[in-house]
């Protein structure tokens, strides 16, 4: 197997292209997984023998599942589809701003629509953040609510929804994701996020994520909530009030409600009904493509391609979600 360096294209024409070769994937792939050579994801052994005809490798020690293939361990594990389809499901996902849906993809792939649901939710398992280097300076906070707009919705939809979460007469609630998002440099770096669905807009859920992500001493910028008070113990907290302005000389949230417009664009124009259950990972997915918006097509591919190892998931999992989602 030759291990020498693959460069990806730059666009999704030469990408369709350049994976159509099996050959082409599988050097690609093993570049991306493994750039000091292939090891073993059993027993980490190095030097195994690769098997040409079946384009897999066998590992030289002695123990169960000595033969593996480069999709062993990853999210592509099991999954009957070739990488040539993989490959341009992942260049897509990573590289729409508003999204892909799963008939979308499922009609470009010739899948069926159950299989590109699935096979996007594996990659955005892969454009999950994994280290996350804390954020600091100018800091802003916010929450948004995702969820149906009752005052549109049929009456009888509305209350199919209200027994299904058994509240017959209850109003039905809105998910919430909580925003960070540190602030830019002119000419220098972008402006960095992280978001997460939390339960509530108490201090006990949107005080966790700042101490979590956010180096103590910055400055933190939030609306009149509250709930934000109790970081004022570890960081400067500088606070608008949207009753009388939206911006007052560098405070502001505007940055974050930027974000949010993009998110909720996605969410709305191209996934339109989004289950509470998977809000988090759309939420990943709009992260990931934000944080990584300064490289090219090829840069946000190969980074996604980097993390699909360690991050499997099977479909009975996927869908065996709790009966309030």
């Amino acid at each position: 197997m030759d291990n020498t360096t693959v460069r990806s294209p730059r666009t999704l024409v030469e990408a369709i292209r350049y994976y159509s070769d099996p050959d082409v994937c599988l050097a690609t792939m093993v570049e991306a997984r493994w750039p000091k050579g292939v090891t073993c994801p059993t027993c980490g052994a190095s030097n195994p023998r690769f098997i040409s005809t079946r384009r897999l490798w066998e590992c030289r020690e002695s123990h169960p599942r000595r033969q593996f293939s480069a999709k062993v361990g990853t999210i592509f594990e099991d999954s009957p589809l070739p990488l040539e389809k993989w490959f341009p499901a992942v260049w897509l996902i990573a590289n729409a701003k508003n999204g892909v849906s799963s008939h979308e993809l499922g009609r470009a792939l010739g899948v069926t629509q159950k299989t590109a649901w699935f096979m996007l939710h594996r990659i955005r398992l892969a454009m999950k953040a994994g280290t996350f280097m804390k954020l600091s300076g100018k800091v802003e906070a916010d929450e948004t609510f995702i969820g149906p707009d009752t005052r549109r919705m049929h009456a009888r939809r509305l209350d199919a929804i209200r027994k299904a979460k058994g509240m017959e007469d209850g109003k039905v609630s809105k998910a919430i994701i909580a925003g960070l998002l540190e602030r830019g440099t002119k000419g220098g770096k972008k402006s960095r996020v992280h978001a997460e669905v939390v339960d509530t807009t108490r201090a006990w859920d949107l005080i966790p994520p700042i101490k979590d992500y956010v180096t103590p001493g910055s400055e933190m910028i939030t609306d009149m909530n509250r709930s934000y008070w109790a970081v004022r113990d570890q960081y400067i907290h500088s606070v608008i009030d949207h009753t009388k302005m939206y911006v007052k000389g560098h405070v502001h949230t505007n940055g974050i409600e930027n974000f949010w417009s993009l998110l909720k664009r996605m969410i709305h124009g191209t996934y339109v009904g989004v289950s509470s259950f998977h809000l988090g990972a759309y939420v990943d997915e709009e992260v990931f493509r934000f944080n990584e918006r300064g490289g090219d097509d090829g840069d946000r591919f190969g980074k996604v391609l980097r993390n699909v190892t360690g991050r499997r998931i099977d479909y009975q999992t996927l869908i065996n979600r709790p009966a309030m989602a």
